[in-house]
């Protein structure tokens, strides 16, 4: 018996018992249906994570060392972390933002306490995040270091929301006082609505050394501005330098995390935001009512 190409074809187009086409009207209400509903509204949240909200959100990117990771706790911290944002509020802010922070203290009478600094470290991932307040109080520099994630913290609350050159100010040790001190009473400013971030440009001028730190050797601090130094001291800096470090791509990518797994990870960050912002709507028009 000789094989007929197109009688095979033929048989294998025409629809087979129980494989009936589907009709039309049967898809359109598959399409309404509020399953579908909701995996359509999940897949458009999937997509919406901004790119900010790793900016925002530094806290929920792991470790980029791969020998410092651990898949499960990484999952289990950022449950706990997005748990814990439903009972405080944590504004942004960036490096440079001037910051009011009350925790709970049992050693004052008011049994809380409140201190106010520009932020001039972030560090830390996931449940150990932290970061570094500095002000200048009677004649002597204060830093307080404050877990973000801290069951003690009562309030965090945002003076002025502004971002800096750089992403670290420890400098401002080494610099005039007067760019460091903020009054206690200090009223928020807040930005119009939709308007983006400002960077301030301003570049500080450091006291002359001894310093705590080699800045000269800082090739990456873009807003400090460096007093005259010895031609000796210049000399050994050409010696110690490197600069062509900023070329070494290997050494970014093993700095960062791959942008596939920021979105994987700020899919969970973006549906809890946006449960918690409706339901902050809601509670807004209650009142309002």
């Amino acid at each position: 018996m000789l094989f007929n190409p197109r009688a095979f074809y033929r048989s294998y187009d025409r629809p087979q018992k129980g494989h009936e086409k589907v009709p039309s009207w049967t898809i359109e209400k598959h399409r309404d249906s509020p399953l579908n509903a909701t995996r359509v509204e999940s897949e458009r949240l999937r997509h919406a994570a901004p790119t900010e909200f790793r900016y925002i959100f530094p806290e929920f990117l792991p470790h980029p060392d791969w020998k410092k990771r651990d898949r499960v706790a990484e999952k289990l911290q950022r449950r706990d972390m997005l748990r814990r944002r439903l009972v405080l509020d944590i504004p942004e802010f960036y490096v440079g933002s001037i910051l009011g922070v009350t925790v709970a203290d049992q050693h004052v009478p008011s049994k809380q306490s409140r201190f106010v600094g520009i932020c001039i470290h972030r560090d830390g991932h996931g449940l150990r995040a932290n970061f570094t307040l500095r002000n200048h109080i009677d004649g002597q520099g204060v830093e307080i270091k404050y877990d973000l994630y801290n069951p003690t913290l009562q309030n965090i609350e945002v003076l002025k929301l502004e971002k800096r050159l750089d992403e670290e100010l420890f400098y401002l040790r080494d610099a005039p006082a007067t760019h460091s001190t903020i009054t206690f009473d200090r009223k928020p400013e807040t930005l119009p609505l939709g308007a983006t971030v400002p960077v301030n440009m301003k570049k500080i001028p450091l006291n002359p050394p001894p310093w705590t730190q080699r800045w000269e050797k800082r090739e990456d601090l873009k807003g400090i501005d460096l007093p005259e130094l010895p031609e000796k001291r210049m000399r050994k800096l050409s010696q110690i330098v490197k600069p062509w470090e900023k070329y070494d791509l290997m050494k970014e990518y093993r700095k960062n995390i791959s942008e596939e797994e920021q979105n994987e990870i700020f899919k969970e960050v973006v549906q809890h935001h946006t449960r918690v912002e409706k339901k902050r709507h809601q509670e807004r028009l209650k009142r309002m009512t």
